[in-house]
């Protein structure tokens, strides 16, 4: 993508709130790279604290960190800077976080992995007009494996209360975690 093609404004200052350091580090590498000037925070507590602090034009926050919800980093920065573009990501998408995060005042919701074009055009899409598709969604049997990893993990990796939980036989979620993550 071309920085010149960008219409960031006169402040270009972007909070990245995520506790996946890999993610977190790439996504900032790219975001400078389409003339963001970045600032990372690992979670919920550091988060606040730049938004208080130094409350940024843009703003992408992880819906779930390992401190707590990234709604509270939302708000924090509303209430500081108002007119704040904001996106919230997450892991596992909700209709009902998805429309928590509207309310609170986040400006669009995608769902990981999303890759930096997602998040900029997201960042960047005027209120009346929905962002374009993603270049390369995740397929459907992506999301479903993506989910069942999710409960896996919230259940302490145990196979039955994730079975149970799914509402699926026990052996079944044996043999998709035996398997490798669709494409």
């Amino acid at each position: 993508m071309n920085t010149e093609a960008l219409d960031l404004g006169e402040d270009k200052s972007l909070l990245l709130v995520d506790d996946d350091e890999a993610f977190l580090r790439r996504l900032a590498k790219a975001m400078e790279k389409r003339g963001f000037e970045v600032e990372m925070a690992d979670s919920v507590a550091a988060g606040q604290a730049i938004a208080t602090a130094r409350p940024p034009a843009y703003a992408v926050v992880d819906l779930r960190l390992e401190d707590g919800n990234g709604l509270d980093v939302v708000e924090t920065l509303r209430e500081r800077r108002p007119e704040s573009r904001i996106v919230v990501l997450t892991g596992y998408g909700a209709i009902a976080t998805a429309v928590a995060a509207v309310k609170i005042g986040a400006t669009d919701y995608l769902a990981k992995p999303a890759d930096a074009r997602d998040v900029t055009n997201a960042l960047l899409a005027q209120s009346d007009e929905l962002p374009p598709p993603p270049e390369n969604p995740m397929s459907a049997d992506r999301v479903r494996w993506e989910h069942i990893q999710r409960v896996y993990e919230l259940c302490d990796r145990n196979v039955s209360e994730t079975a149970r939980r799914l509402s699926m036989h026990r052996r079944t979620l044996q043999r998709i975690l035996a398997k490798r993550s669709p494409r």
